[in-house]
């Protein structure tokens, strides 16, 4: 029986500049970023971890290679743990899109029409990606514990496919940064081990 880890990346530029970057390359990590996916790095190595799985977008890729040379397990680069495509909205102010299009991201889990009008990804394709790079863990690395090293909405796709979880529930669950989202599974079937684990000094943290 093996475990899935599904790890968000660490605090970033835009979580604290409060724009929705998307796919937009040069956003680094921020210095609590670093701080954070040490942090992640160190508890998961009393995980035996046997490989490390990351988006190609900076700030995962980074928060992957500092959890990879902790472990000492190479970072394995893969798009379908790549952010939500976010079209129109790439590199716009949350503030901003909310005043001129409303909530973005009901209607994103809502899976309603203007979201892929638009240009964003939508919710079942992300599901799809995510449940795909999960089969292909399983193949490759039974009985293991692997390391996916992503985005938000990759995080609560996989859950959505374990949780009845409503577009509701879905906007308001907060994945945090550097958090550690752990998913047993056993004869292809899953069940939920841990959720947003990280130092329980970091629960009172403004997200």
């Amino acid at each position: 029986m093996g475990q899935i880890i599904f790890l968000r990346h660490g605090q970033a530029k835009n979580n604290t500049e409060r724009i929705l970057a998307g796919r937009t390359e040069g956003v680094p990590l921020t210095d609590t970023g670093v701080r954070q996916a040490e942090h992640a790095a160190k508890l998961l190595e009393h995980m035996s971890v046997s490989a490390v799985y990351s988006s190609p977008i900076q700030r995962a890729k980074h928060t992957a290679e500092i959890v990879g040379k902790h472990n000492s397990v190479d970072v394995i680069v893969d798009d379908r743990l790549i952010e939500l495509d976010m079209g129109k909205f790439t590199g716009m102010d949350y503030d901003e899109i909310f005043s001129s299009h409303g909530n973005v991201f009901m209607k994103f889990y809502n899976g309603e029409l203007e979201i892929a009008h638009n240009g964003v990804e939508t919710f079942s394709q992300v599901k799809s990606r995510i449940l795909s790079i999960v089969d292909h863990v399983l193949e490759k690395h039974p009985d293991e514990n692997v390391v996916l090293v992503t985005h938000m909405d990759p995080i609560k796709a996989m859950l959505s496919t374990i949780v009845d979880l409503s577009p509701t529930n879905l906007f308001e669950l907060i994945i945090a940064n550097a958090s550690l989202n752990i998913f047993r599974e056993n004869d292809r079937k899953f069940s939920i081990s841990g959720l947003n684990v990280m130092h329980p000094s970091r629960f009172d943290q403004g997200w």
